[in-house]
């Protein structure tokens, strides 16, 4: 048995037909933290399915991730109550300091920014998750201070 995840989640998989995509693809970006495109590429031969056809479903549902995250993936929340208490400021701040876009990751590896919906903590708002940590009632002018505090973490370690 081989001992690249994939090539083991593969095995479990390997009578599956078509139906199994989206399960197929949700086990491996779970065990991935993205869909690369090797990982696309083997799922396309095992379920004899075009590489086309396999992006085109896994780029449909936002779910999926077609890039490696960063070492502390940032989530920014956009719901309602995030965006009543200026989230799309705090978002602005964010883009000037890392210097990506919603959905990259930084050239260092260090940090990828993502745009969620909600992240559950609306009395708090506006709210950052960066891994399992969040930040709340953050102000545009707390991002630099923010950021910093996880690249001098980087350094301590």
């Amino acid at each position: 048995m081989s001992s690249e995840p994939i090539d083991q989640i593969l095995v479990k998989y390997k009578d599956a037909k078509r139906d199994a995509l989206i399960p197929l693809l949700q086990e491996i970006q779970e065990a991935e933290q993205y869909l690369s495109v090797n990982s696309l590429k083997k799922i396309s031969q095992q379920l004899s399915i075009p590489l086309s056809k396999i992006y085109g479903v896994a780029s449909f549902y936002n779910q999926f991730k077609f890039h490696a995250p960063g070492k502390y993936h940032i989530q920014i929340c956009r719901g309602t109550a995030c965006h009543v208490k200026g989230s799309a400021r705090v978002m602005e701040a964010l883009l000037r300091e890392l210097q990506i876009n919603a959905g990259e990751t930084t050239k260092d590896g260090l940090f990828s920014l993502e745009l969620v919906s909600c992240v559950g903590v609306c009395s708090l708002a506006p709210v950052i998750c960066v891994n399992d940590h969040y930040h709340t009632k953050v102000k545009p002018d707390q991002v630099n201070e923010i950021i910093n505090s996880y690249r001098e973490k980087e350094k301590q370690s």
